[in-house]
């Protein structure tokens, strides 16, 4: 089921799509934000168009249009292609990335990459060698590098890969020791990304360089991490224990600022958390169905303050060196020489 909300009435859906499988993603798109595209559990993907008074989906995959064999976990709109035709990308448990484009009413689909695990064949029937596929958990593109973009998977690798090479990767991070279950780019350096896992922790990255640059144990397995959209140094987390977790890595470096308790802790794990992109707000969502909007308080969201006389430099390049600033403190020599 699709509900979609607005935060002036909480208690009951603007608009409500039943669908025949658990809806697991969704994005908006931003030039046309009526339409959603969204990825189901038995691996299709769909666009439902909130202007057309159906309760259907206007375009939905197929067997024969090349749907997932296994749930999609993500699904991301990416700009339209040269032919002005709309297009999004999906991520599975199959090992397959693929680009969904709209033609003539029909979703068609390319396959971008497989996941292929390197040294790890099974043997098949009559001697077959049979290539294993790694698990797609996680994706996002790079806001100015149109071809580059990152994804996650089950065995804890982030593989960081380009639209223009469908057999190989750029790079492997061995990134944790469990499944991946975020990773995203910083909004507003090109170099760093973070990522999230079961494995209790969250790292933060220079995908120039194969070690973390910053490491934060949680105590728990992490669901979900987002980077705010009005800072370079503030992300939160949300954990598997109840628990959302707010960090500003220019105030304190090495623990968050804020751990709160949000959701009751028997039985119930919070899988999502997401910022608001104009209001100090976020969004967690569990695995009961609730889905919790917080306001940050002033302290989580605070801005440089005006001096006397003097004019507050504001704007993506003062983030920028905000966050390039603390990665210096903990690139090696060489790599800073390299720079």
């Amino acid at each position: 089921m699709l509900l979609l909300y607005t935060m002036k009435n909480p208690s009951f859906p603007e608009y409500v799509f039943s669908s025949e499988s658990g809806i697991m993603c969704l994005d908006f798109h931003n030039d046309h934000p009526y339409l959603v595209a969204v990825g189901f559990y038995d691996g299709n993907v769909a666009i439902y168009n909130l202007k057309k008074a159906t309760y259907q989906p206007s375009y939905k995959s197929s067997a024969k249009s090349g749907k997932h064999t296994e749930p999609v976990w993500q699904v991301k709109w990416q700009k339209d292609d040269m032919d002005n035709n709309l297009n999004f990308f999906s991520v599975s448990s199959d090992g397959r990335i693929v680009s969904w484009t709209l033609v003539k009413n029909e979703l068609v689909h390319t396959d971008v990459i497989k996941l292929s695990v390197e040294g790890t064949t099974m043997q098949g029937p009559e001697g077959l060698q049979l290539q294993m596929l790694g698990c797609g958990t996680s994706f996002d593109f790079h806001k100015k590098i149109d071809y580059l973009f990152l994804v996650g998977t089950e065995e804890g690798r982030i593989y960081k890969c380009s639209k223009c090479y469908s057999s190989q990767f750029l790079d492997v991070f061995e990134a944790h020791h469990m499944a991946v279950d975020s990773v995203s780019w910083n909004p507003y350096h090109l170099k760093v990304f973070i990522s999230c896992s079961s494995d209790w922790t969250v790292k933060i990255w220079d995908h120039t360089i194969k070690a973390p640059m910053f490491v934060y144990d949680l105590n728990s397995a992490v669901g979900d991490v987002a980077w705010s959209p009005y800072s370079s140094t503030v992300f939160a987390a949300v954990t598997t224990d109840g628990k959302a977790h707010v960090f500003d890595l220019n105030i304190n470096k090495y623990e968050a600022l804020c751990t709160q308790l949000v959701v009751a802790k028997k039985k119930n794990k919070i899988t999502h958390i997401q910022f608001n992109h104009v209001y100090p707000v976020v969004i967690i969502g569990d695995e009961r169905g609730h889905v919790i909007s917080l306001k940050l308080s002033p302290n989580l969201h605070r801005m440089p303050k005006e001096k006397k006389g003097q004019e507050v430099k504001k704007g993506p390049e003062v983030e920028i060196a905000k966050l390039e600033k603390l990665l210096n403190l903990v690139r090696e020599p060489e790599s800073k020489a390299g720079k």
